[in-house]
């Protein structure tokens, strides 16, 4: 069994690399992954354009023909934090079909890894923060149709709170939202998550892991999901521009590793999202969202042998 992982060649286009989001990265993690011999032709899934149906279920349509046909105002933009353009609309619909087919295949599978998704600030009528449509809560939706599955858990690392998935999802008992966050970071105005563990600032390794640890398991008892949904943002990196944490590499590491493990202990499916990450070097960041499916992979190597 080899684990799988979903990729669109349109997640990166051409784009102002000065621009703090690095609209490349996507494409170099994908390159990476290639290069390590992680993505091949047999592991390798594209995605397409997301179904309406599971669109409009956590989007105003009125705010989707917006995006779609590129009549944004410019207030819109301005909060979005991103250039309208055609590949800009053009990727926006087609990611958070990647991120259901992931978490289609975590249920067939296991585990699953989207080379993109994470884009928890989108509203139901509205862009923020870079986000353009929410794949976490398109995707909650979208699995929550389907049969067996009861509860999805929406377990979110990334350093920023995940304020539009809160919202989106605030009056659904069978979607069980998390953020662990540095508080004082963006957003400033929060929403009220199931479950919100604000950070302090400079927080590291040791006392975060703690921390990650002990949320997901008292998710995990509370919520006893059919599904997994995590958002390993690497924003938390002792370097990120945009972070204000203070994790290690190693604690990147350990913070996926013990987060998918104890998540298949219970033999849950869990589906990876890579979340936020700054960095002016592009390929160091790259290599960082690299790390969970690295994990993931590693886990599921000890899967299979514990069954040899």
């Amino acid at each position: 069994m080899v684990l799988p992982l979903v990729y669109h060649p349109s997640y990166s286009y051409d784009f102002p690399d000065q621009h703090r989001f690095a609209m490349v990265k996507f494409r170099y993690l994908y390159e990476f992954l290639r290069q390590q011999g992680v993505a091949r032709a047999e592991n390798l899934y594209r995605s397409g354009p997301c179904l309406s149906k599971w669109l409009v279920a956590a989007h105003c349509p009125d705010y989707l023909q917006r995006l779609r046909t590129g009549t944004l105002s410019k207030k819109e933009v301005r909060e979005l934090g991103l250039p309208w353009s055609e590949n800009l609309a053009r990727r926006s619909f087609i990611s958070p079909g990647g991120t259901v087919l992931t978490a289609l295949l975590a249920m067939q599978r296991g585990i699953a890894c989207h080379l993109a998704g994470g884009t928890h600030h989108a509203h139901y009528d509205k862009a923020s923060g870079f986000c353009c449509l929410n794949d976490l809560a398109v995707t909650a939706l979208a699995m929550l149709e389907q049969p067996g599955i009861n509860r999805v858990l929406i377990f979110d690392c990334d350093v920023h709170q995940g304020d539009g998935t809160a919202a989106i999802l605030s009056e659904r008992d069978d979607a069980y939202t998390c953020s662990i966050h540095c508080e004082k970071n963006f957003p400033v105005r929060k929403q009220r998550s199931n479950l919100d563990v604000g950070l302090a600032d400079g927080i590291e390794d040791e006392a975060y892991l703690e921390i990650v640890a002990s949320t997901l398991q008292r998710c995990l008892d509370r919520v006893r999901p059919d599904l997994v949904l995590y958002d390993a943002g690497v924003d938390v990196y002792t370097a990120d521009p945009l972070g204000r944490a203070n994790i290690s590499w190693q604690g990147l590491e350990r913070r996926d590793r013990l987060v998918l493990r104890a998540v298949r202990e219970r033999a849950i499916p869990i589906a990876t999202v890579i979340g936020g990450g700054y960095d002016d070097d592009r390929w160091q960041l790259a290599r960082r969202h690299a790390i969970v499916v690295q994990q993931a992979l590693a886990l599921l190597h000890e899967e299979l042998a514990a069954r040899a």
